[in-house]
């Protein structure tokens, strides 16, 4: 991909993504969903890289861009998820969320 640096070993490297990933992401809440649908993503897209040494075949089943493209969102899942484990948006409001929040629209 133009822009993007050269990967010699993407299926090695898609490996310790996903590994560190499963591993940071315990830091999460067990009941979180985001924690919940990304073990199971991550999981899935790990079964392929290890099942498949066609780096092809990889791109073709994941079937969410080209392998450079799964690296950055494999770091970006990274990023987000020490972010998460820093913020905390589980935990309770700092104040009362105000009755109508979810009511569309906002004020009649």
């Amino acid at each position: 991909l133009t822009g993007l640096p050269v990967l010699h070993n993407p299926r090695m490297e898609l490996t310790l993504l996903y590994e560190s990933i499963l591993r940071f992401i315990t830091a999460l809440p067990e009941d979180y969903v985001y924690r919940k649908t990304t073990e199971s993503l991550v999981k899935e897209r790990q079964k392929i890289v290890k099942e498949n040494e066609n780096l092809d075949v990889i791109e073709e089943k994941i079937n969410q861009g080209q392998l450079g493209e799964l690296v950055i969102q494999a770091q970006n899942e990274l990023s987000l998820i020490e972010l998460l484990a820093q913020e905390k948006p589980w935990d309770n409001l700092m104040e009362k969320a105000p009755p109508d929040q979810w009511t569309w629209p906002p004020y009649k």
